[in-house]
């Protein structure tokens, strides 16, 4: 999970708010600034950030999709 905090908090830096959501094994980016993710990525409920390995690894999806991403709706 720290994979995902260290996101968090870099992103709170630069003045970025994300809600991410989590149905197992998927987590799901929820919204960015207040404005709600609509694409879909790896998955038919949402976006896909990352998934969950094993009991305590996180795996990010792609890096350059999920930037792009919240640059859009940032």
């Amino acid at each position: 999970m720290k994979t995902l905090s260290t996101l968090y908090k870099r992103l709170q830096k630069i003045g970025i708010e994300i809600t991410l959501v989590g149905n197992y094994p998927w987590i799901y980016l929820d919204t960015v600034n207040g404005n709600r993710v609509t694409e879909k990525f790896m998955a038919n409920h949402g976006f896909t950030i990352a998934m969950l390995v094993g009991q305590t690894g996180v795996e990010l999806t792609d890096k350059k999709k999920i930037f792009e991403t919240i640059r859009k709706y940032k």
